[in-house]
């Protein structure tokens, strides 16, 4: 397995760590003023999703796994997990919901998904960065309210909960950050 510096690790990496394979979560470079930079990592052992973290120095040297990327759309969920389709072969994965983790409640019917395959094994998936979603439930407009940094509390039509301008209202479709559950913009279509 190539080596890489632990610096150039990201979040969805997939690394070996004593003969067992982990998927970043979280991959963070700090330069303190004095001493060593290092990369904080926070890690799932995709074997059975133990969570770990791990520091290393910038410069030390860390296993990659060898991983085959593609793109999948997502079709459905039920009880056995999350299910995607190869678009050109047909062919069917299913993953966990678990391995997604917060980022599955915006999965959409037909959604584009990078999934990431050890030895056929679904082992991580990146999600497209942005959704459009409806508004099913917020508070009413208040007229003469200034759109400069007040939001209100939004319920999306996935069931998340997010903050939205004043002038946004039920029945509405925004587009939302798929990292943090954040409001972008109103949609254009």
């Amino acid at each position: 397995m190539p080596k890489v510096l632990a610096s150039s690790l990201r979040k969805g990496n997939v690394v070996d760590i004593d003969g067992k394979l982990y998927v970043i979560l979280t991959a963070q470079n700090i330069h303190p003023g004095k001493g060593t930079p290092v990369t904080q990592m926070d890690l799932r052992r995709i074997a059975d999703g133990e969570k770990i973290s791990e520091r290393y120095r910038t410069t030390e040297q860390v296993e990659r796994a060898f991983v085959e990327e593609r793109q999948y759309t997502f079709l459905y969920e039920d009880g056995e997990g999350l299910h995607f389709m190869e678009p050109e072969s047909y062919e069917q994965v299913t993953m966990p919901r678990e391995v997604i983790g917060d980022g599955a409640v915006y999965l959409q019917e037909g959604m584009a998904v990078s999934l990431s395959l050890h030895e056929g094994v679904a082992i991580a998936a990146e999600l497209p960065q942005r959704v459009t979603l409806e508004i099913v439930e917020t508070e009413p407009t208040v007229k003469g309210q200034t759109a400069s940094s007040s939001y209100k509390p939004a319920m999306l039509s996935n069931g998340v909960k997010t903050m939205v301008p004043p002038h946004i209202s039920t029945g509405t479709r925004v587009v939302i950050m798929t990292e943090d559950g954040s409001y972008v913009e109103r949609a254009k279509d």
